[in-house]
């Protein structure tokens, strides 16, 4: 087609001339006459020139010829170096000297057994092999840009935007071992080993039967109940979003915001509902309004003041039965006391004098165990011991003591705080007095196992690690059991479908014109929870 286009036309025109006669029909020879004054072909005729052109344009190239000179060396060999020397000189004297090259060079390999390998796609290394010094200076590039590592790092870390284009930094990533994945939610982290005690317990929980029977699962040993505990909001204006009206009604306003807002705190059980006494006059069911300007906000104070509250019912009214307080695991319930052993600003060397010994700051309270505000409304603060830990078996005091157990004379140092060097030393750790302080920002490499600073040796020692909350410490100190759900994961406390149930009745109420009827229609809605539907 090229061809005829580039104006030597007369192959073309020869053709179609004499196919089928065209030109007797059309009058004239093509292309003198035009198109639309000729007589125009059949369709036979067009389709046959449709094949031929196609012929010309395509031709078929056929098999190629096959060599006669199979099992001859001498022709074999001639016609190989024939055709390495199409288009160079040397004529048939070179040609016949080439094909004895040939044969000499064939016979050597077959007799000294040296035939070459192909090497094709066998010479060429990735430098993004494991092993190469340049793939792992990239890896180690990708591990020190934190955790929203791209494949741009790549092209800034090379340097020279031409050395890799972003497309091949991606797929370098992929041989690195990295995958683009988006931030998976519905990740809990088990940290206070829950399944393991859940499963201890297990056989002495009760259980429902069809006929809603409670019995035990095994049938022996002291009943374990489970009260699960946790809080919940109620607002005025919390009403359906659903509901069946007529073609011709108009939409009625509604009030705008959530409204007044109560916060109910309670605990719940499959054996007795929501935890009160037998006789109903007492209960450990919290009411207040939530906000800066209002109530304030339930606090570690107020969660530990429900706790026994909780307890006290149950020793009086329960007290056959085992009672274990399950909360979820937020940091209000998890807080330790102030003075609780704990690494944060520890100073690393012993301190110089009683007036700047190292304590924790607290706030203070007065005579009347209240806390003492300052001018400007804040919570004053004073300068405490840390409390005692545990190395051992046995206390341990974070402070030289009065008298020294060595020499039974005055000690030099009573009453300074020891130092980390000190306390790792009197653990039986070597000479820590030459290792920093604390790693930048607290980030310690976790490949050096917590030997990169003092402060993480002494942050992972067992009394700093296991140290128990204030919730914890104060239902241990009358008999009571606590377990906490694992973190973010409110799906597993069951008490939430009480809180749905409830807030479903709830709405079904008339809505609310008065702030007082907030209260009113919040503890109905809980208490038509009966004992089967929880």
């Amino acid at each position: 087609m090229a061809h005829f286009l580039n104006g030597d036309r007369s192959d073309l025109e020869d053709y179609c001339t004499g196919c089928s006669g065209w030109g007797v029909k059309w009058g004239q020879t093509w292309p003198d006459t035009p198109w639309d004054h000729g007589k125009p072909p059949t369709e036979k005729m067009a389709l046959d020139v449709l094949a031929t052109l196609d012929g010309i344009l395509r031709p078929h190239k056929g098999k190629p010829e096959s060599s006669d000179s199979k099992g001859r060396w001498m022709d074999a060999s001639v016609q190989t170096a024939a055709a390495k020397a199409v288009g160079k000189k040397g004529g048939k004297g070179g040609r016949y000297g080439h094909a004895r090259r040939i044969r000499e060079r064939a016979k050597q390999s077959i007799t000294e057994q040296d035939i070459p390998a192909n090497l094709f796609g066998k010479w060429v290394r990735s430098r993004l092999q494991p092993d190469t010094e340049f793939a792992h200076d990239i890896q180690v590039h990708l591990l020190s840009c934190g955790k929203y590592v791209c494949s741009q790092d790549i092209v800034d870390y090379l340097a020279r935007p031409d050395t890799v284009s972003p497309s091949t930094a991606k797929h370098w990533m992929g041989q690195f071992g990295y995958r683009f994945v988006r931030n998976h939610t519905r990740q809990y982290v088990n940290g206070h080993d829950l399944l393991p005690a859940w499963y201890s317990l297990e056989g002495h929980m009760k259980s429902w039967t069809r006929d809603n029977i409670l019995e035990l699962v095994n049938g022996v040993g002291c009943p374990v109940v489970i009260w699960f505990h946790d809080e919940s909001i109620f607002y005025a204006h919390d009403r359906k979003k659903l509901q069946w009206v007529k073609n011709n009604d108009s939409p009625t306003p509604y009030a705008k915001g959530e409204g007044v807002s109560l916060m109910v705190a309670d605990f719940v059980s499959m054996d007795y509902g929501w935890l009160c006494s037998k006789d109903n006059k007492r209960s450990a069911r919290v009411i207040f309004r939530p906000g800066k300007n209002c109530n304030g906000y339930f606090t570690n104070e107020d969660i530990v003041a429900q706790a026994k509250v909780a307890m006290d019912i149950l020793e009086s009214d329960y007290p056959d039965e085992e009672h274990i307080l399950v909360y979820d695991n937020a940091t209000t319930h998890l807080k330790h006391a102030a003075t609780a052993p704990s690494a944060a600003k520890m100073p690393k060397m012993v301190s110089k004098d009683l007036e700047s010994n190292w304590g924790v700051m607290v706030p203070m309270k007065g005579p009347n165990s209240r806390f003492v505000y300052d001018e400007k409304g804040k919570k004053k603060m004073e300068k405490v011991k840390m409390a005692d830990g545990k190395f051992g078996g046995k206390p341990y005091s974070f402070y030289f003591p009065e008298i020294d157990p060595e020499t039974g004379l005055p000690h030099p140092k009573a009453g300074l705080f020891k130092g980390m060097v000190t306390i790792l030393q009197e653990r039986g750790y070597s000479d820590w007095s030459k290792v920093r302080y604390e790693c930048e920002g607290f980030k310690c490499d976790p490949h050096k196992n917590g030997e990169c600073c003092c402060q993480r040796k002494v942050y992972n020692e067992p009394d700093m690690v296991n140290g128990k909350s204030v919730l914890e410490t104060t239902c241990t100190d009358q008999n009571f059991r606590v377990l906490f759900l694992p973190k973010f994961h409110c799906e597993l406390n069951p008490i939430e479908q009480c809180w749905g149930h409830a807030k479903w009745h709830y709405r079904l109420l008339p809505a609310l014109s008065k702030e007082e009827e907030l209260e009113k229609n919040m503890i109905s809605s809980l208490d038509k929870l009966d004992i089967v539907e929880i």
